[in-house]
């Protein structure tokens, strides 16, 4: 009998445990999932608690209530993954031998990694919601807001959701004017990007959204540190955004396993084929969810795409047929705008988010890119389908696993200047002259495991970037078959690691 290993349980381990659990017998293969705890999380739900839309028990279940019988659980954390004799050693001592082995555990907020983020203005001034604590801290920050600067900020590309910042910035517009508070709120949308959106059509009709809210735009801002004692966001080339609310994205980064087990690149992400979601490195490994380096959303859906085209290779496979299927980084994801209004987006490795109607033409019954009520709807009704139909494997109707081009409006200029992209406003504040980087020659402690070696000269904790440009030159898209591995982090190593360079957003 062959060994299948999972680790993690979350929306593509399960996915993934499910389906081949139907499709191939106990018999011949044994499928063994391995996760920290017994709590699955609805993570786009995380969203919704800072407005009362929902609450804990909502979004929080039982993983053995969505993960078939036949499959094993097993609830502990990863220490590491020894690829070459295909075993994996759990944290309690046992090990795990496997024939096949799927990573699947996602990527979670590293506040750690941004000098400041975590100071004294944590959990007071400075919130995320990317983790449920978060989510639930937030929710106290916003019943107590009245009023003020309010700033929304991403940290660095890849994240999780990449739209959810955009929607938070949606939804709290609404709830400060529902509160009689948005007139003396000053709203403002913090990116590393270029635009509001990674994608020209896209990032034109969601800069004109905010426009039309009233909310200020600052692109290509990369956060040095956060200013504890002003309270200010502070960039590389010198701006900073002052807050009496921060509602930031910190770094988000793959499993500490994955570093420990030399398997990833500077984000722990574990690079893999953009087609079949193997390990670039690794036969008999495969990489799904937010844990790989596809360069599309890192989103329930994308999962939800991938893991379909990947049973179906894999049983190819198991019974001696050659794989057929190829990922076409189909992503389709809801946008909630507020007032009871939401968007649409729907695109691929090479199509970008177009306008039209979704899934038929003309009859939709969803808009692409437009705000409309039935849009909202599908937001909300995605819980439901999420714990009834995608987690256990079920099909979606009219939902296919490739991308279609059917019902869009196919535009051919999708420059900036072609998609008539609104202007971004001036800086907030002008940029002062440049500060030195701070340094330090001290060991730094770790947590549980032998001492850092000391550090033999002086080291800049974060590496100075380059002073902004007038005109900065369009980042340059990933080849679609993989990465240039560099070293991950291990954050159980060194608590206080930031990362050295730069990083370049991959989609």
């Amino acid at each position: 009998m062959k060994r299948l290993v999972i680790l993690g349980g979350g929306t593509a381990g399960t996915m993934v445990a499910n389906k081949l659990r139907a499709a191939v017998g106990t018999h011949e293969l044994h499928i063994t999932v391995v996760d920290r705890d017994d709590a699955h999380h609805y993570q786009p739900g995380y969203l919704f608690m800072p407005f009362g839309i929902y609450n804990t028990t909502d979004i929080v279940r039982s993983r053995h209530r969505f993960i078939d019988d036949g499959v094993d659980l097993v609830l502990t954390e990863i220490d590491r993954v020894d690829p070459t004799y295909q075993t994996v050693h759990l944290a309690d001592g046992r090990t795990l031998s496997y024939d096949y082995l799927v990573i699947a555990t996602g990527v979670t907020p590293r506040p750690d990694a941004t000098p400041g983020m975590q100071g004294a203005l944590w959990g007071e001034k400075v919130h995320e919601f990317y983790s449920l604590p978060g989510a639930q801290a937030l929710t106290e920050a916003m019943r107590r807001f009245r009023g003020g600067r309010l700033v929304v900020h991403i940290t660095e590309m890849p994240i999780k959701c990449p739209v959810a910042p955009m929607e938070f910035t949606f939804l709290a517009d609404d709830w400060l004017r529902k509160h009689g508070i948005r007139d003396r709120t000053e709203v403002t949308y913090v990116t590393p990007l270029d635009g509001a959106f990674t994608k020209p059509v896209a990032s034109r009709e969601l800069a004109t959204a905010l426009v039309d809210r009233q909310v200020g735009l600052e692109t290509d801002f990369a956060v040095e540190r956060i200013d504890n004692n002003t309270c200010e966001l502070v960039s590389f080339d010198g701006r900073r955004i002052g807050f009496d609310l921060l509602v930031t994205v910190p770094l988000n980064m793959g499993a500490d396993y994955v570093a420990r087990s030399g398997m990833g690149d500077e984000l722990n992400l574990v690079p893999c084929d953009q087609h079949t979601m193997a390990s670039l490195a690794h036969p008999g490994v495969w990489v799904l969810g937010d844990a790989g380096t596809l360069q599309t959303s890192k989103a329930g859906s994308v999962a939800h795409f991938a893991v379909d085209v990947f049973v179906h290779n894999f049983v190819d496979e198991f019974n001696g047929r050659p794989a057929t299927h190829g990922f076409d980084g189909h992503a389709n994801c809801f946008i909630e705008s507020g007032n009871r209004k939401g968007m649409l987006l729907d695109f691929n490795y090479t199509t970008e988010p177009f306008t039209g109607n979704f899934p038929l033409p003309a009859v939709g019954p969803f808009k692409l890119l437009k705000e409309t009520h039935l849009n909202h709807i599908g937001k909300l009704a995605f819980r439901w389908i999420y714990w009834n139909l995608l987690l256990p494997g079920r099909p979606i109707p009219l939902i296919p696993t490739a991308m279609s081009l059917v019902g869009k409006r196919v535009e051919t200029d999708v420059t900036a200047e072609g998609t008539g992209m609104p202007t971004t406003p001036a800086p907030s504040s002008p940029a002062p002259p440049p500060r030195p980087a701070k340094t330090t020659a001290e060991p730094v402690a770790s947590k549980g495991r032998a001492p850092a070696k000391p550090r033999l000269e002086t080291t800049p904790l974060v590496a100075p970037r380059p002073a902004a440009t007038p005109a900065p030159a369009p980042r340059p898209s990933a080849p679609v078959g993989g990465y240039v591995d560099r070293p991950g982090v291990d954050s159980t190593a060194d608590p206080t690691t930031v990362l050295p360079q730069p990083i370049v957003p991959k989609f």
